[in-house]
């Protein structure tokens, strides 16, 4: 019972950090670490010459070994803080699961495009898109620019926000940061080029798995969001949501940019560029309006409202679960 009260403590405790302090550049961010961490393997067990299944076989040793170190030292790093005192413990945690979750850090971010669209240069605009997004930024107009800014912030309020609270209130840190271990390979490896086809396969397919559920749970709080927020239609959002859900390599990128095209009415998707190569992608949304810079913010305010919905449905859930406990 007193771990039950620690955890959930800690996990609001950190939720709100997230919210007013995001990750300061300053501090050393545990994904980082990851990042680099999977960077040196890469160069150690990436043999550019090797077979197919060789690379796979190297790829999916990659992701065992990075899954496995992430777990132990979180692991051990909330264990120490609780054998000093409880107090230690939550405040650990708290931390821990500020560095999980990215919606401070993603609306300032995005915010940096939509300045720069506003009263900047479309080439600082691009750079500043450059920031948050895979796809190259070079040739991409206003309306590119911010289409990108867009997709990545409907995408992200589930890989960046949902995806990693869902995974940190049933487990804590631990099963957080293996989510954002599993995710980060995925963004630096999970590519289906040459380079990454075979050797990131494990990568990508592992982090289908885990974003499966918490995809699907973002789109349909995100839809919710949309019918109470002002300047959105929940009911496009829906329709947008059941008819292009699909519309993407991925089975899960879509869930989420299918609800903000629906409730923003415009389109995205499409064509994009990536490391020089022209990738076709097909189109989400109806363009019942050209897309602007406004959209960005329009964009974040939904991913706020879904955040704050997700921790409506935790807190309901954690008082359910002290009752239970309290009265057995």
């Amino acid at each position: 019972m007193r771990l039950l009260y620690c955890h959930m403590t800690a996990f609001f405790v950190g939720s709100i950090l997230d919210l007013i302090i995001g990750d300061p550049y300053w501090m050393p961010h545990p994904v980082r670490l990851i990042g680099r961490l999977i960077s040196a393997l890469e160069k150690k067990l990436l043999d550019e010459n090797a077979s197919g299944k060789t690379k796979q076989r190297a790829g999916a040793g990659t992701c065992v070994i990075v899954i496995s170190l992430t777990a132990v030292v979180t692991l051990a790093l909330l264990l120490s803080a609780y054998l000093i005192h409880p107090f230690a413990g939550i405040v650990v945690e708290s931390i821990l699961t500020c560095y999980l979750i990215a919606a401070r850090s993603l609306a300032a971010e995005s915010m940096k495009v939509y300045n720069a669209l506003e009263s900047g240069t479309i080439k600082e605009a691009r750079k500043a898109v450059s920031m948050i997004v895979g796809r190259d930024t070079d040739s991409l107009d206003r309306a590119g620019v911010t289409r990108a800014a867009v997709e990545t912030v409907a995408e992200n309020t589930s890989d960046g926000v949902i995806a990693p609270m869902l995974y940190a209130f049933i487990g804590g840190p631990v099963l957080g940061f293996i989510y954002k271990a599993i995710n980060t390979m995925d963004s630096m490896i999970g590519y289906k080029n040459e380079r990454y086809g075979d050797f990131g396969r494990a990568a990508a397919k592992t982090d289908d798995a885990v974003n499966f559920l918490p995809s699907r749970l973002s789109a349909y709080l995100m839809t919710v969001a949309a019918y109470i927020c002002r300047g959105f239609s929940g009911k496009d959002a829906f329709r947008i949501y059941r008819r292009d859900r699909y519309n993407h390599k991925s089975p899960n990128s879509a869930q989420t940019e299918s609800v903000c095209a629906g409730a923003l009415g415009v389109k995205l998707g499409g064509p994009s560029f990536y490391f020089g190569q022209l990738v076709e992608k097909p189109s989400i949304g109806d363009a019942k309006r050209d897309i602007k810079p406004e959209d960005i913010k329009k964009s974040i305010r939904l991913m706020y409202m879904t955040e704050f919905l997700l921790c409506l449905v935790f807190a309901f859930a954690a008082a359910i679960a002290i009752c239970f406990i309290v009265n057995v």
